[in-house]
């Protein structure tokens, strides 16, 4: 069982100008509700660790993560608006994004949650704006402390600087999860935002030292590499169609820990000795899986049918 800890929230498209404003299209989003989506899509048993509103954009919601097969035991309810997250996208399909989401559902996720996750979940998923705002980002961290040495704790921090523009924060948030992280994913975006002009080879060297096991670096088109104490691989990007690149990220996240779950690994201590050759492969299935996200609009995830066998 994963349990995927985060918001969702409602991606309103800027489609067309009209001769009094412009259309919108408004799809289900935010990057834990992708990764538990994905998760979900790619046969794996996930629940969805999150508030999500008592209005008609939650109902969406909810009925959403159902549809997908996701778990709503973990997802209580709130009286608070649903967080809308504006997207534009430049020429070439990159998007941009403004969140409105103080007070809204996704952040007042309570303590008593806590007592909704069931013991046996092998993997937790945590990332995005949830960790550094209050008061769900205080939920999540007791959540990856109470799983600490029986389930794997991976980490995506998808830095959303519109929503906590405190660098800072999102640094210590980083420096907080080290110890308690087996998985950490970043783009090459984020630890620029991070660590701008930092040596990305010294940085994976403390993380690794910090206690990750694996350290992946996504870097958009150009590919993925991934580092682990026994070792370091690369794979390139895959060539396709690029109709947008919302939810690549978290399509690569879930993919990397279908992986590990169809692999065996989805547990503290597998990933330490993870050769090189394992780590292309791995990281090959999940620049196959995101490539097929990019190739459609908006947060499309693939199905496992759409992925090879996988084994490594």
């Amino acid at each position: 069982m994963f349990i995927v800890c985060g918001e969702a929230l409602m991606d309103v498209f800027a489609t067309t100008d009209t001769p009094t404003g412009m259309l919108l299209d408004a799809r289900i989003g935010g990057s834990p509700l992708n990764v538990a989506s994905g998760l979900a899509r790619l046969g794996q048993p996930v629940a969805f660790f999150g508030a999500l509103s008592t209005g008609f954009l939650g109902d969406r919601l909810a009925r959403a993560l159902a549809e997908e097969g996701v778990s709503l035991a973990c997802a209580p309810r709130i009286d608070a608006p649903t967080t809308l997250g504006l997207v534009g996208l430049d020429a070439q399909g990159v998007p941009s994004y403004a969140f409105y989401g103080q007070g809204c559902a996704d952040r007042l996720l309570p303590m008593s949650a806590l007592d909704t996750v069931p013991a046996e979940v092998q993997a937790v998923h945590v990332g995005s704006y949830a960790m550094v705002v209050e008061p769900v980002a205080a939920t999540q961290r007791a959540l990856v402390e109470r799983v600490q040495g029986r389930a794997l704790v991976a980490y995506d921090p998808n830095i959303r600087l519109n929503v906590e523009p405190d660098v800072d924060r999102w640094r210590a948030t980083l420096a907080w999860m080290l110890p308690r992280t087996q998985l950490l994913k970043i783009s090459d975006e984020d630890l620029d935002r991070l660590f701008p002009e930092a040596d990305e080879g010294a940085l994976v060297r403390e993380w690794l030292a910090a206690g990750v096991e694996a350290v992946v670096l996504t870097r958009g088109a150009r590919g993925a590499t991934a580092w682990t104490p026994a070792g370091r691989a690369d794979v390139p990007g895959r060539a396709v169609a690029v109709a947008d690149t919302v939810g690549a990220g978290d399509t690569f996240q879930a993919a990397l820990l279908t992986g590990l779950a169809e692999t065996g690994r989805l547990r503290p201590g597998a990933l330490q000795t993870l050769s090189p050759e394992a780590l292309r492969t791995w990281l090959g299935f999940a620049a196959d899986a995101a490539a097929i996200t990019c190739s459609r609009r908006g947060a499309d995830l693939p199905r496992r049918a759409e992925l090879p066998h996988l084994a490594f």
